[in-house]
């Protein structure tokens, strides 16, 4: 259908029509209905610009769904941990997720045998930065004859069992599925009114590139997709845009900062700005130390900014630099942060309110399957910015739900910018809710969604 007229929708504070023609918005404005075309009575529903999520790992979250659950809500013990593993189905590989070390320490091979030595088992840190295998994973991607330098050994050369940022080599270890469908993952985003992606995944291989190309291609994933993963001086492809290159700083191995200058000044002779993951004041300290050197270019960013010290916010605003953070990480495991964050940097974490108020750009995000995958959710952590167990962290970085709401409205090229609006040639990328904007905002939930749109195609409706 490429014309239709939704009835009655809230925008921007006033009800009102909307005519949809050709995948653009043609007007705003009470109007009469063209005969033939469909109608849909929003009945004073708000009707918002689609969501946009900044920061997520497409392939990560459909593995994800097929993992077992190794941390909390659902493991808290060594025990528990053990009787997941056990239960997992099949009798092949059991890849693991969410694993924290308050259940059962910091793993190794060793420790993992005594959960489950009879079956291949590598299980992934919650940070999403290490994996953990066991003797039976170890001896079949060879882990004591590799090279990679993410590989742990012990004082005596040997691998631990500990893998740090190495998922592209430890993929080539494993047994060659192919990219997974994404089909689940796109229904599942359209639900939440996300019509807009950013996948933060770095570093892609050939394989993983094309296989996000063709899930856009094919209408697998229905939203907008933009990739910071492709390789420096890639073509791109013309169904999807390339953003900032990626680059991580590991606090597991801070980079040599002459190292890292030299990257970000290659990324930004190709104009091509760059977006960096920073979760620890001392990475922090390193990178601006480095764009003081290089200079910023519109467009660079930091991915996470989980540690932000105040004296660094007017750094930030100066250099132009967008962070583009997580606050559902908060309602998430806020607990665990408050016992294990010392106490200097607790008003550091995933800062908000400060960074808007000193006018540093801002855009929230998931960063799924690590945080919780649905908008809704992040914008009530951001108003809230309680944990699990109720206790505040950081009052002073609450935002309002509106401006919570608006930092998953900016443009998909241009996180941390000006809110888009539902206006006469945009793009038909919307998002009906079932009730209006007063109630949204003082209840988030994806329950509001009741239709999506890309680019004037419907990808989700109840």
């Amino acid at each position: 259908m490429t014309e239709f007229l939704i009835r009655d929708a809230e925008v921007s504070g006033t009800r009102t029509d909307v005519l949809v023609r050709d995948g653009l918005i043609a007007a705003v404005g009470t109007a009469p209905a063209t005969p033939g075309i469909r109608v849909i009575d929003a009945d004073g529903g708000a009707l918002l610009p689609g969501l946009h999520d900044h920061h997520l790992h497409l392939h990560a979250m459909a593995a994800d769904a097929n993992s077992v659950r190794c941390g909390p809500p659902r493991v808290h013990t060594a025990g528990e941990l053990a009787e997941a593993l056990a239960a997992a189905p099949g009798d092949g590989w059991i890849r693991g997720v969410g694993y924290v070390e308050t259940v059962a320490g910091m793993l190794d091979s060793t420790t993992l045998d005594a959960l489950q030595r009879e079956r291949p088992v590598r299980i992934q840190h919650r940070s999403g930065a290490m994996w953990t295998l066991n003797s039976a994973a170890a001896r079949l991607v060879d882990l004591d004859s590799a090279t990679e330098h993410g590989v742990e050994r012990d004082a005596d050369g040997r691998a631990t069992g500990r893998v740090w940022r190495a998922d592209t080599w430890l993929r080539t270890r494993l047994p060659d599925t192919g990219p997974p469908d994404l089909t689940a993952i796109g229904i599942r985003l359209a639900r939440f009114g996300i019509t807009g992606i950013t996948d933060a995944t770095p570093d892609l291989s050939t394989e993983s590139l094309t296989g996000l190309i063709d899930a856009a291609a094919s209408g697998a994933i229905p939203q907008r997709l933009n990739l910071l993963g492709v390789p420096l001086g890639h073509p791109g492809d013309p169904g999807v845009t390339t953003g900032p290159y990626k680059i991580v700083i590991a606090d597991s191995d801070l980079p040599d900062i002459e190292t890292l200058e030299a990257t970000v000044r290659q990324a930004h002779s190709l104009r091509r700005p760059v977006a960096v993951h920073c979760v620890s004041r001392e990475a922090l300290l390193i990178l601006l130390a480095v764009f003081d050197a290089t200079g910023s270019i519109p467009g660079d960013r930091i991915e996470h900014g989980a540690l932000i010290p105040a004296e660094s916010i007017e750094v930030l605003r100066r250099l132009g630099i967008t962070v583009v953070t997580q606050p559902g990480f908060i309602a998430d495991r806020g607990d665990d942060y408050l016992r294990r964050v010392e106490s200097r940097d607790l008003p550091d974490l995933y800062r908000c309110r400060s960074l808007c108020d000193a006018g540093v750009g801002l855009a929230l995000s998931s960063d799924a399957p690590y945080g919780p995958a649905d908008p809704w959710q992040v914008i009530a952590a951001a108003v809230a910015r309680r944990g699990p167990d109720g206790v505040l962290v950081g009052a002073g970085e609450t935002l309002r739900a509106s401006e919570a709401l608006g930092r998953y409205l900016a443009p998909l090229l241009e996180p941390g910018g000006r809110a888009r609006t539902v206006a006469p040639g945009a793009a038909a990328d919307l998002v009906l809710m079932d009730r209006p904007i007063a109630e949204v905002y003082s209840q988030p939930s994806s329950d509001a969604v009741r239709c999506t749109l890309v680019g004037g195609r419907i990808v989700h409706e109840r």
